[in-house]
């Protein structure tokens, strides 16, 4: 059921819908409060968090790599981004891949249920080599910025087109970034500087340098820790201006820029205080004494709230221990104003994982023999654990040989980080000096806050663009003016799509003009009909608006240039042989899809009335099959034409206004062109002889004939109707994977070649922590085979797990 994982989303929903309706917020502004800042600061934050439940996506892709024209499979995990508990919010998850110009080139709605959902897309043989992104969100993430949404760099290969030449130029310029912890270099003060040094691609790169001052003395050195970051200590000096050298492994020298130096400011520098927990010092040049605030909050959730007097240009906070949480922690310095001045990043790895375990009954198999695997999940102190896995298994080459980030480390590190992390899952190690060392490095160099603390402190009720699709896509639209282009505004348009079921929808259309149509189960391609009702206006121009985002992440690299010298042309010529063998030989199995059990209704229930024309006497216009056997329809001819009224059986009279009529569930609202189109092409006539309500309409009963081919039949549309095809949901297609259970079958002649054995999103674990046997077959190919396996438990733990076993040649 919807929401049954959380009463925290009820309640959120219940305060959001009371926002999204103007209230007048009650609470003042920051100008006109006291200065009662110890009080205010943690108030204003905790009504923003109550007012903007943070969602996350995890795509546990099949794999890190493809060649064009094969597959690519896919799982996706929503979650709530404060307890990493599944979320059941939002109904709709769009998901791209993206080329190195940001361009989408596939697109999907996946349909989300209990805050998981799956798909695939088939990759075109068309598509050149490179790198690419696959990035996914919801409707509501929208609200907040493409760096929130999920983001995967992948390769794809294009054998057919043959392989890309690789260039020195393309390593050839460099990226150098210095961030001084807090935020600032200020004159006289004591700096950590953090630095991160990245190629052309997108790639960390080893580097040493020297800090020069404008007489090209050399007053710091510094070289890479991990991944192309580190650290090292600074003080500039009140007139400094300053630039650094970078050193490559390769001897090649790069000069870059440094920041510059300001003469009155706030440094911080964090500490690890032992048991006792962290010491945040605070030293500030060219300010008054005052009392500085600080805020500490960790996925929206806050987790400290401290006063301490700036002193001599010196202030210090101790922060508990236990006040410390999991994942990213953002720690901001307020000033006397109630301004931020400084923040600081903190990394603690979760310490509730979910332990998972992928045990096969063979460590090494022959050609098309079964393989049989159990799962298994655990929570942190080994208590067995109910949860939702998938599961890939995939043949090893220099191709794929990269892993993807964990879904542990998507939810809690990347996902609260700005830009690319390098191999994320190390950070998750939490053990040894290096580590911890590289951690502090990573949150000097990617600090962020998804939002602004002017946002926060304003306590005004926000405005949500985009509304959380609860029950099914949301279709979105704008109307305006046909002569002058103005936005249209409390204009009733109706959004139907022909065929079966009837789905008609409508949407009053808001000050500037949009629209928005809730359509429920709502798969594949079909051709939407937006039209106004033309008898009483007919200024109106309708569009329908993208639901995909055209926003796109600051800062973050689109995708990692693919680099061909890095592949075994050995391993893509037989990856390139295999993925032709098996699109020869499989391709009627690859497109088998399966369309999940829908609600098969038409919108407005179960007619009053029914009638199947071929049970009558068929007459040769439509007024005399109404006149003839329709008693609840009463049809009479004007000077202005042909009206409709129903009879209104509850209260057993005639209703004084006219009646919804639906052709194939299109309204029609020029009765003389129903009534000359060819009433042989009609198949059934239903009729509601009740009122029906629907968002702020009210039909005085609905008349609606069905044809024979179900899409109007060549019945001439209103030609200021909008007919435009749209993709709803995708349909799912079936994985399939060959059985080798007899000798027969195992004899084939039929080659097999697949590299991808076995893909499953959807494997629950029971209360014993264990998941069903599955059962998958090898193939022919020889070599060793990675099993990847992400989960989610129902209290928020993650995990993921790998292993591998072997193939062995066939003698």
């Amino acid at each position: 059921m919807l929401f049954a994982c959380s009463r925290k989303v009820l309640g959120w929903l219940g305060l959001t819908l009371l926002l999204l309706v103007g209230l007048p917020s009650r609470a003042q502004t920051v100008d006109s409060e006291p200065a009662d800042w110890p009080t205010i600061l943690p108030q204003r934050f905790r009504q923003y968090q109550q007012q903007h439940l943070p969602e996350k996506l995890y795509l546990h892709l099949d794999r890190p790599a493809y060649l064009s024209g094969e597959t690519m499979w896919f799982k996706v995990y929503a979650a709530d981004g404060t307890t990493a508990r599944p979320l059941s919010l939002s109904r709709v998850a769009y998901v791209e891949v993206l080329d190195d110009a940001r361009q989408p080139l596939l697109q999907a709605k996946v349909a989300l249920q209990g805050g998981t959902g799956h798909g695939s897309f088939q990759l075109p043989v068309s598509l050149r080599s490179g790198g690419y992104t696959v990035r996914a969100y919801t409707s509501w993430m929208q609200n907040f910025g493409a760096d929130y949404y999920f983001h995967c760099p992948v390769t794809i290969v294009s054998t057919l087109q043959g392989l890309p030449v690789f260039s020195a130029r393309d390593t050839a310029s460099y990226d150098v970034h210095f961030f001084p912890e807090g935020g600032q270099l200020v004159a006289g003060i004591p700096s950590r500087v953090g630095f991160k040094i990245t190629d052309r691609t997108g790639r960390s790169t080893a580097a040493t340098g020297t800090v020069l001052d404008a007489r090209g003395r050399a007053v710091a050195e510094f070289r890479t820790l991990r991944f192309g970051l580190g650290s090292f200590d600074f003080t500039p000096t009140a007139t400094g201006s300053y630039r650094a050298v970078v050193r490559l492994p390769s001897g090649r020298q790069i000069s870059a820029s440094f920041p510059a130096v300001r003469p009155a400011g706030y440094v911080l520098r964090l500490a690890a205080a032992g048991p006792a927990g962290l010491l945040l010092y605070v030293r500030g040049a060219g300010l008054p004494a005052q009392n500085l605030y600080l805020l500490g909050h960790a996925r929206q959730q806050l987790i400290c709230s401290q006063q301490a007097r700036l002193s001599d240009g010196q202030a210090e906070f101790l922060i508990p221990a236990r006040s410390l949480a999991d994942g990213v922690s953002h720690f901001t310095v307020f000033d006397q104003q109630g301004r931020p001045v400084a923040e600081r990043l903190h990394f603690r790895p979760p310490t509730h994982l979910l332990q998972l375990g992928a045990l096969a009954d063979q460590a090494r198999y022959g050609a098309r023999t079964k393989v049989s695997l159990r799962l298994s999940a655990t929570d942190s102190v080994a208590r067995p654990a109910v949860a939702d896995l998938s599961v890939a298994v995939y043949r090893l080459d220099s191709l794929s040989a990269d892993t993807e980030a964990s879904i542990a480390a998507s939810f809690w590190l990347t996902s609260d980080l700005k830009g690319a992390v390098e191999n994320p899952d190390y950070y998750l190690q939490g053990a040894g000096n290096e580590v911890a060392a590289a951690t502090d490095n990573l949150m000097l160099t990617h600090g962020w806050s998804r939002f602004t603390w002017a946002d926060v402190l304003a306590a005004h009720s926000p405005t949500f663009t985009y509304l959380p699709e609860l029950y099914g896509p949301l279709v979105r639209g704008r109307v305006t003016n046909r002569a002058t282009g103005a936005p249209a505004p409390d204009v009733m348009v109706y959004l139907a799509s022909a065929g079966r079921p009837l789905r008609l929808t409508n949407s009053v259309s808001a000050a500037d003009g949009r629209l928005q149509f809730e359509m429920n189960d709502f798969y594949g391609p079909h051709d939407l009909v937006a039209q106004t009702n033309t008898t009483l206006d007919s200024t109106y121009q309708i569009e329908l608006l993208s639901n995909y985002s055209s926003r796109f992440a600051a800062g973050q690299p689109v995708s990692r240039l693919f680099r061909p010298h890095e592949h075994s042309r050995d391993d893509l010529t037989q990856h390139h042989i295999g993925v032709q063998v098996q699109n020869s030989y499989n391709r009627r199995y690859n497109t088998v899809y399966s369309l999940p059990p829908i609600d098969s209704t038409d919108f407005f229930g179960a007619p009053d009335e029914r009638y199947h024309l071929d049970d009558y006497t068929r007459f040769p216009s439509l007024e005399e099959v109404l006149r003839e056997y329709v008693p609840g329809v009463k049809v009479r001819l004007r000077k202005d034409g042909f009206h409709f009224t129903v009879l209104d059986n509850p209260h057993r009279t005639i209703f004084d206004d006219p009646p919804l009529v639906l052709l194939d569930g299109v309204p029609v609202f020029e009765l003389n062109k129903l009534m000359a189109f060819d009433v042989l092409k009609i198949r059934t006539l239903d009729v509601l002889d009740r009122r029906y309500f629907q968002g702020r309409m009210m039909y005085n009963g609905i008349v609606s004939l069905r044809t024979y081919k179900g899409n109007l039949n060549g019945f001439d549309l209103d030609p200021r109707a909008l007919v435009e095809e749209y993709e709803g949901l995708q349909v799912q297609r079936e994985f399939y994977a060959p059985r080798y259970e007899t000798a027969t079958q195992r004899q084939s002649p039929l080659p097999d070649r697949r590299y991808l054995l076995y893909w499953n999103p959807s494997v629950p674990t029971g209360p014993n922590g264990q998941a069903p046997a599955l059962d998958f077959y090898t193939a022919d190919q020889p070599g060793i085979y990675r099993i990847v396996v992400q989960g989610l438990s129902a209290t928020g733990a993650a995990g993921s797990y790998s292993t591998t076993f072997e193939v062995a040649p066939s003698l």
